[in-house]
């Protein structure tokens, strides 16, 4: 007699995942905490969470946009300028660090920093240097426009039910001067990079740990009611600043964040992982969902782990269609993602 004896056939790998058909596997997740019809959802984080909106709505969720594209934009102008992405016009939050940030500003724990990037005569955030692709006319209507992002933050961690958020990325690029974290690499996307002001580094365990502990705290207080799903998003790294092998690179990141993710889980109440991550990369499934590149989630890899996601929470089968942007249309797998630039830099 050992303890091994009555575990189901989920937990041994040979039935669950060497002999199971891919298409069959299940019963990946069990939501900690439930969730109504009604329940407004947040999403937040790295490309791949800008996928999550539109479907959840078209599932009959609610999905809860905080920021609103303006009257009169056109579809292409909405996606141009990061609008419906996520819950709010961030762009994307890769890393634990500019979550806490982007939390602590809205909600006054701290100042936002003050440092604009001006190119020809116009004005680009860098905290979030893609969204407006032909930058601001002024120093000043940037700063509206962060402070609407601000206040839409707010809105949407005191009225949500469910945040989503999704981890990408322990690389991480900052501002010496006065300790803050870029969302991607100054003279990347925007920007001129400084060596004397631009530092790199690559966060650990405890690091993400501290700053995803600090971040949710900040939203607990807003909102106590509010509960966590952490995921990691599928999309490897797309380059490196680290000495190292860009595959040995992206596992040490990926696993560090699954980590953090995990212990956060059996931790809090209040916190639940849902496994985005292994029903992408997972063996039974031989890199099927990747594009050719290897690094873009094809479309039908994002509809199979929204078919999981849903068909956890309703506890039936769910048939699911092309995942679609908030534009209404399907996704290609080419969504915005400041990380992707860097494949620009690489050798030909």
């Amino acid at each position: 007699m050992n303890p091994y004896q009555h575990r189901p056939a989920r937990a041994f790998w040979r039935p669950a995942v060497a002999e199971a058909d891919p298409r069959t596997v299940d019963a990946l997740w069990t939501p900690k905490f439930g969730l109504d019809q009604d329940d407004p959802i947040i999403t937040a984080g790295s490309c791949f969470a800008a996928r999550l909106g539109r479907p959840l709505i078209d599932h009959g969720r609610n999905w809860f946009n905080a920021e609103p594209a303006p009257p009169g934009l056109t579809p292409e102008e909405r996606k141009a300028r990061r609008f419906g992405e996520f819950s709010f016009r961030t762009g994307n939050i890769y890393t634990a660090a500019v979550l806490r940030q982007w939390l602590s500003w809205a909600f006054d724990r701290a100042d936002a920093p003050t440092e604009v990037w001006e190119h020809d005569g116009r004005y680009y955030d860098p905290y979030r240097p893609a969204i407006e692709p032909d930058g601001f006319s002024s120093a000043a209507e940037l700063f509206e426009a962060r402070s609407v992002t601000l206040a839409a933050i707010r809105d949407a961690v005191t009225e949500a039910r469910w945040f989503i958020f999704t981890l990408g990325l322990t690389e991480a690029w900052l501002d010496t001067a006065d300790g803050t974290t870029y969302p991607a690499c100054p003279g990347t996307v925007r920007g001129t990079f400084d060596p004397q002001r631009h530092a790199f580094h690559n966060y650990t365990f405890a690091e993400v740990h501290r700053d995803l502990t600090a971040a949710l705290d900040i939203a607990r207080a807003a909102n106590p009611e509010l509960r966590f799903v952490l995921t990691v998003s599928p999309v490897p790294l797309t380059a490196t600043a680290t000495d190292d092998h860009i595959l040995v690179a992206n596992g040490y990141s990926k696993s560090v964040l699954r980590g953090v993710a995990g212990q956060f889980a059996q931790e809090c109440d209040d916190v639940d992982y849902f496994p985005s991550y292994e029903l992408i990369t997972g063996a039974p499934f031989r890199s099927g969902f990747y594009a050719p590149n290897l690094r873009e989630v094809t479309p039908e890899g994002v509809e199979f782990v929204l078919r999981h996601f849903l068909s956890a929470l309703t506890g039936q089968a769910v048939a699911t269609g092309p995942a679609r942007t908030a534009s209404g249309t399907p996704t290609t797998g080419g969504d915005v993602c400041e990380d992707a630039v860097l494949d620009y830099y690489g050798p030909r």
